[in-house]
C-alpha cells in the first residue's frame, strides 16, 4: 500500500507567493504551489538555484509607479518604450515599421516551470509590439521597478514580420530597493526575418531578477541573443528557443558577471523541433569574491529534425578562490543524421600571460581587466552595432572597475 504524500512545509516566501495568488484571484496556482512549494535542488532544471532555500521573502505586490528614476542604460537614438511595475507607459511616436500597443495577461506560451507560472498569473498587462520592414532605430524597452520593496511582473510580446530585420535591447532596472521582479519576453521571429535580441540586468545589489526569453523561429529566421546579468543579489534568465522551420539559425550567448555575495543563474532549452537547423550556443562566467555563477544548458533534437548542427559551449573564469562556477549542459538527440556536441572548461587566468603582460610594466590589476576583456570578446564582437557594442562594453568595464 503506498504511503500518503507527506504535505510540503511552506517557506515564508512560500505562504506569500501563495497569498498573493489568492488575492490575485488564481487559486488553482495557489493550490498547486501549497502542494508542490518552491522547486529545489531535486528539480532538475532547478539543481544548482535551489529557490526553497535561496528566496527568502517576498515583498508586497507592486503599486502605480509614482516616481521614474533615471535609465540604468541610455542608448541615443533609440526608440525607447518603459514598463514601469510591470505596466506599459505612453510612449512617443513610433518610428517607420513599429506597431506599439498593449493587451491584457501575459505572454509566455505554457511551460512546466514555476516562474512562467507565476508570470502568467500576475502580469496583468503586455507591451505589444510587431516590427515590418528593416526598423532602422534600436527598440529598447527599459523594465523598471520605482517605489519601496516590492514585488512586481512584467510581460512583453514581440512579433517580427516576414522579411523584416530589428534589434531589440531590454533593460533591467530601478530604485535601490530589494524588488523582487519576474519578467517575460516572447519572440516571434517571422520568415527570413533577422533579429538580434538583447538583455541587460542592471539592478541594484538587493534585487532578486527573474526573467524569462521565449524565441520562436519560422522557416530561414535568424537570430542573435546576447544575455547579461551584471546586477542583483539573485538572478535567473531562463532562454526558451523552439526552432518551428527549416533553415533558421541562432546565436545564443550569455554573459555572467558575478560578484561578491551573488548567485546568477543562466538556465536554457533548445528546441530543434524541424530538420535543418541550426544553433550555437556560447556563454561566458567570470566570478569574484565569494559568489556562484551557473549555467545549466540544454539542446533537444526532435525525432524528425534530421541534418540538425547543433553546439554549446560554457566557459568560466575564476577571479577569486571563493568564486564558484557551475556548469551542466546536455544533449537529447533522438535523431540519427546530425551534428551536435557541448563542452564546459573552467579556470583561472593564464599566469604566464599575467607575467608577460606584468614585465612590460603594466600593473597587476589592468593586466587582470585587459585578459577579462579578451576572455568577453567572443560573445561582444558579434554586436555589430557600433554604438551598442560600445555601451555593452561599458557595462563590463564598469563591472571590472567597480568591484565590492
Amino acid at each position: 500500500m503506498l504511503k500518503p504524500k507527506m504535505p510540503v512545509r511552506l517557506n515564508a516566501a512560500e505562504e506569500t507567493l501563495i497569498a498573493q495568488l489568492t488575492g490575485a484571484g488564481d487559486s488553482a496556482q495557489a493550490e498547486r504551489l501549497s502542494v508542490t512549494g518552491l522547486p529545489t535542488r531535486r528539480v532538475e532544471s532547478y539543481h544548482y538555484t535551489d529557490l526553497k532555500m535561496l528566496l527568502k521573502s517576498v515583498p508586497p505586490l507592486v503599486g502605480a509607479a509614482n516616481t521614474a528614476s533615471a535609465p540604468a542604460l541610455r542608448l541615443a537614438g533609440a526608440y525607447r518604450l518603459l514598463i514601469a511595475n510591470g505596466e506599459p507607459q505612453a510612449s512617443a511616436t513610433a518610428p517607420a515599421g513599429v506597431i506599439v500597443g498593449s493587451s491584457d495577461g501575459a505572454a509566455l506560451s505554457v511551460h512546466d516551470d514555476v516562474l512562467v507560472r507565476l508570470n502568467t498569473a500576475f502580469a496583468k498587462k503586455s507591451l505589444s509590439l510587431t516590427l515590418e520592414g528593416t526598423v532602422d532605430p534600436i527598440i529598447q524597452i527599459d523594465r523598471r521597478t520605482e517605489g519601496t520593496a516590492a514585488h512586481s511582473a512584467s510581460s512583453a510580446r514581440i512579433f517580427v514580420a516576414d522579411d523584416s530585420s530589428a534589434t531589440i535591447l531590454e533593460t533591467y532596472s530601478g530604485s535601490d530597493e530589494a524588488h523582487l521582479t519576474n519578467n517575460a519576453s516572447y519572440i516571434a521571429v517571422g520568415r527570413n526575418a533577422q533579429v538580434t535580441h538583447i538583455t541587460v540586468d542592471l539592478s541594484s545589489d538587493g534585487v532578486t531578477h527573474f526573467a524569462t526569453n521565449e524565441y520562436v523561429l519560422a522557416e530561414g529566421a535568424k537570430l542573435r541573443t546576447l544575455a547579461i546579468h551584471a546586477g542583483s543579489a539573485l538572478a535567473r534568465t531562463q532562454i526558451f528557443a523552439k526552432f518551428a522551420g527549416e533553415g533558421a539559425h541562432a546565436d545564443i550567448a550569455g554573459l555572467n558577471l558575478v560578484d561578491d555575495g551573488q548567485h546568477l543563474d543562466f538556465t536554457l532549452d533548445v528546441n530543434h523541433a524541424v530538420p535543418n537547423t541550426t544553433s550555437q550556443e556560447v556563454f561566458k562566467q567570470v566570478g569574484r569574491g565569494r559568489s556562484k555563477a551557473v549555467f545549466q544548458g540544454k539542446i533537444v533534437v526532435a525525432r524528425d529534425a534530421q541534418k540538425t548542427d547543433a553546439k554549446m559551449m560554457m566557459q568560466g573564469l575564476m577571479l577569486s578562490d571563493q568564486a564558484e562556477i557551475l556548469s551542466k549542459p546536455e544533449l537529447e538527440i533522438y535523431a540519427d543524421d546530425v551534428v551536435c556536441g557541448h563542452g564546459s572548461t573552467c579556470g583561472e587566468l593564464d599566469a604566464d600571460s599575467m607575467f608577460y603582460l606584468m614585465s612590460r610594466g603594466i600593473s597587476r590589476a589592468e593586466a587582470e581587466t585587459m585578459l577579462v576583456r579578451g576572455f568577453l570578446k567572443e560573445v561582444l564582437d558579434p554586436i555589430e552595432d557600433a554604438e551598442l557594442n560600445e555601451a555593452l562594453t561599458a557595462v563590463v568595464d564598469d563591472w571590472l572597475v567597480g568591484g565590492k
